[in-house]
Parts: structure tokens; C-alpha cells; sequence
């Protein structure tokens, strides 16, 4: 019976790693190496031929003193990640770890492509450890640090990958900047709710244009524009948002992730609410006008594990938004009506002409959830409540924690008691022990050493803790 084509691959694939046992027990006296290589993108850049000219350069550097027998490339991540965070990088970092890894050294390709700023002198120590050489191009073999031009030149290579970086993100955001602000053009991500995007002609670059890219512009969406419209009109009218987000769940209306599922596959809740509310209410771009640089996104080191960071979206100042000179889309709402809309969230007089102040706003938390409490007035006082993340855009859940909720004079004063109690002076420096219970200075006194109320039903305390008058700190309890 002759044997199936699946057994003859198999003896096949025996045969080879045979013979490849046999021809690295035949080289055992040279250097085993891994090659390491990286490219940031993979839409703009060919991965094979990167890969290519890279591993051409590593085995360059050990020809006739050693071998590359595996190799760890990764593509699509930027050398500003930790080697940590590239999954390639990662895989050959626990190897190091391994008796019986294949390789005793690592080459790589370029400096730049593999390393930035600071990261090798943060990974040499574990090298050390494992007793694995680095060999770069730059120094034609083995890295030596008892070597003076080496551990010169390594400075030189990081401030140098750090600045090619520096460099190629600056003149990108300025061009950036300025095709939106001279322009207005679209430069690219998802469409806000009641746009859609349509063609816009080919590239200004010829070169980019010979290749087939082409502008898109933001146009009307015939189905979620009139969404748009009635959202501004609404609040114009002096509907809350919370009110419309329910109004919108009672008619049916798909909110933006199901209305777009190609780009929200990760978004099934379905519900509009008060946070989308809120969110297309205060997006200037639908005064028709391009806005860039409301958001970035930031690398946060990750707490507990060294050398891994998460990128992080935050919300830039408005001084550093870039808005178009020109009308670049058709517009949903005016540009005087938008700024009624955002001057409503601004503090303005009730109707008897007061002002409403809430001092201890931004200082109180929930001790059930941990939110921050929303400063709410009720029978002609200031109060702080938190209802656990529901909000009236959408039904409470049921089994759902009851209210907490604190009258703001109630707490003022049990604070100031306490305090006292402790010896804890609540001047503040140069001023009149007299005016130290007054409600602003005891908000200034918390603020001022960053203390934070956590309540829930049961009672109230006071983080971190405060030192007296002795020395000692104590736990502030406010029942």
C-alpha cells in the first residue's frame, strides 16, 4: 500500500529539522543569533521588502562569526512602544528566560528600527541577566560597554531616534494644521452622526493622485441629519438632555452606533444616552465648519507592570482646537445657535435672579459606586445626590442601589466640628481665624490638601487624612 500524501509531508518535514539538527551541530562552534526588526505601519509600507533589507543588513554584521536561526519582526507598531508592548518584541523577551532557547545573541537591523530614546540602556540589564550579547550595525558586532565610544554612540543613536521622531511628528501636525485651517479638508476617521461621506476629488499630490487616493468631504445624511437638527432644536427649547435621550429611545430612533454598525461592531447597548446627547451638542463641527485636535491620545503607564503603558484618549483645551477659515460641509445648525447650546451648560441666574453655588463641587464621592456626586438643588438649598450611573434617558434597572443624597450644609458643618475636634487649624495662611468656618474657606481647605469626601448611606469620611496639631493623622469620620 502506498503511502498518502499527507505521510510523505510528514517525512519530509522530518527529514529537514534532521537535517537542520545536523548542520547546527556541524556549525556548534559559531554564534546562534535571533534577528529582531521593525515597521511602524503596514498600509505605507511594504512589509517584505522592510523585512528584507533588514535581515540583509543583520546578517551583514555576522557574517563569518556567527548565524541568525530565528527571527522576530513586528509591523505595525511604532518604536515608541515599549519593547513590552510589541508582540514580537514581547515574544523574544520571554525567550530570554528560556534554558534552552535557540540563540545566544540578538542582532538587529537598524537602531532606529528596533529601539527609542532610552528604551536599550532599560533593557540591558535584563540582557545582562540572561547573558545574551546585542549586536548592531552601528558598532559592527557586539555592543561593549566597558567600550567609552560605545556607550558614546549608544547616547548619540537614542537622542537621535528620538529626534528623527520628534521631527517627522512635527512637520505632520503642522501640515495637518494647516489643510485644515487653509482648507478645511476632511483628513480622515469616522463621520459625525448626520454626515456621511462622499467623494471629493482626486488627491492635490499628483503622485498620490497617479495612484488611485482621493479626497472625501463630509455631505448630509438623509436619514440622521433631521435627527441632528431636532437634538439642537430641543435644547434650544430648554429641554434637558437627559429628556432627550429618553424622547429619543421612546420614538425609536437608532442612536449612532446602530445606525453605523460597519464602525461599531463593539457597541451593542443600542439606547441613546445622556453622554451621546451631550456629545453631538457639543461637536463644532456641525456648524459646517472642519475642527481638528479635539482629542489626542496619550501613552499612561500601566500600574503594576514596568514598562507597559495604554494609550489613553483625553480631551484637549479648546484653545488648542483647529477650526477651518471657511464653511467646508454643509452645516446642520448655526454657528449663533451653537453657541447658545453650549452657553446653557454655563451658570446662569434661576428666576428670581440668583445664582445657585455649590462649594464642595468636584469634592464628594460615592462610597457605593465611586462616582462623583452631581451637585443638585432642591427646597431652595444646596445637595449632592448620586443615583449610581442612572440618569432619566433610560429606565432603571432593576434591584438598582437607592439614591444617595446629602444636604450641603449638613456637611459643612460636620466637617468644621470635626476638624476642630482634631486641632486641625482651618485657616488658611494671613487669614482671619474668624472667617475660618466660613463654607469657602473650608472648600479652599480641602481642595488645598486634596481631600476628597466619600459618603454613602451609613455616613461620611474624609481622604486622605489630615495631620493635627501633634503630628499624628487621624480618620475623619462625619456621621
Amino acid at each position: 500500500m502506498e503511502p498518502c500524501d499527507t505521510d510523505l509531508l510528514v517525512g519530509w518535514v522530518r527529514d529537514q529539522r534532521r537535517l537542520t539538527s545536523l548542520r547546527l551541530q556541524r556549525d556548534r562552534n559559531g554564534l546562534r543569533l535571533a534577528f529582531y526588526g521593525r515597521t511602524s505601519t503596514v498600509d505605507f509600507q511594504d512589509r517584505a521588502s522592510s523585512q528584507a533589507w533588514q535581515r540583509e543588513v543583520a546578517e551583514c554584521v555576522v557574517a563569518g562569526r556567527g548565524e541568525i536561526v530565528v527571527e522576530f519582526f513586528d509591523a505595525g507598531y511604532s518604536r515608541r512602544l515599549p519593547w513590552a508592548d510589541r508582540p514580537e518584541a514581547a515574544a523574544l523577551l520571554a525567550a530570554l528566560a528560556d534554558p534552552g532557547r535557540a540563540f545566544d545573541a540578538i542582532v538587529v537591523g537598524e537602531y532606529e528600527r528596533a529601539f527609542f530614546g532610552d528604551q536599550l540602556q532599560q533593557l540591558l540589564p535584563l540582557f545582562h541577566r540572561h547573558r545574551v550579547q546585542l549586536w548592531l550595525p552601528e558598532t559592527n558586532g557586539p555592543l561593549d560597554l566597558t567600550d567609552p565610544a560605545h556607550r558614546a554612540l549608544l547616547l548619540m543613536l537614542g537622542a537621535q531616534s528620538r529626534r528623527e521622531v520628534l521631527r517627522a511628528r512635527h512637520r505632520v501636525l503642522s501640515a495637518m494644521r494647516a489643510q485644515v485651517l487653509e482648507q478645511g479638508r476632511h483628513l480622515g476617521g469616522r463621520p459625525p452622526y448626520g454626515y456621511r461621506l462622499v467623494d471629493a476629488g482626486p488627491h492635490p499630490n499628483r503622485a498620490h493622485a497617479m495612484w488611485g487616493r482621493r479626497l472625501h468631504r463630509l455631505d448630509l445624511d438623509p436619514v440622521t441629519a433631521p435627527q441632528v437638527r431636532w437634538i439642537f432644536a430641543q435644547r434650544l427649547a430648554g429641554m434637558s438632555v437627559a429628556s432627550i435621550a429618553r424622547r429619543l429611545n421612546e420614538r425609536g430612533v437608532p442612536c449612532p452606533s446602530q445606525a453605523d454598525r460597519r464602525r461599531n461592531p463593539h457597541r451593542h447597548r443600542g439606547i441613546w444616552t445622556v453622554h451621546t446627547v451631550a456629545s453631538i451638542l457639543a461637536n463644532p463641527r456641525y456648524t459646517g465648519r472642519q475642527v481638528w485636535n479635539r482629542q489626542s491620545t496619550d501613552p499612561v503607564a500601566r500600574p503594576g507592570r514596568v514598562g507597559r503603558r495604554r494609550v489613553v484618549q483625553r480631551w484637549n483645551p479648546i484653545h488648542e482646537w483647529v477650526i477651518s477659515k471657511m464653511i467646508a460641509h454643509p452645516p446642520l445648525v448655526t454657528e449663533r445657535d451653537f453657541v447658545a447650546v453650549q452657553n446653557i451648560h454655563a451658570a446662569r441666574p434661576t428666576q428670581d435672579g440668583r445664582f445657585r453655588r455649590y462649594q464642595l463641587a468636584g469634592l464628594i464621592r460615592c462610597g457605593l459606586c465611586g462616582r462623583r456626586m452631581d451637585a443638585h438643588w432642591v427646597h431652595d438649598r444646596a445637595g449632592y445626590r448620586c443615583r449610581h450611573g442612572h440618569t432619566t434617558g433610560h429606565p432603571r434597572q432593576p434591584g438598582q442601589a437607592k439614591n444617595v443624597y446629602q444636604r450641603e450644609d449638613h456637611i459643612l458643618a460636620a466637617i468644621s466640628t470635626r476638624l476642630a475636634a482634631l486641632g486641625i487649624d482651618q485657616a488658611p495662611p494671613g487669614t482671619d481665624a474668624g472667617t475660618s468656618h466660613h463654607p469657602t474657606r473650608l472648600a479652599e481647605l480641602l481642595r488645598t490638601h486634596r481631600m476628597t469626601i466619600v459618603c454613602d448611606h451609613t455616613g461620611w469620611a474624609l481622604t486622605p487624612n489630615l495631620p493635627t496639631t501633634s503630628g499624628r493623622s487621624h480618620e475623619i469620620m462625619i456621621a
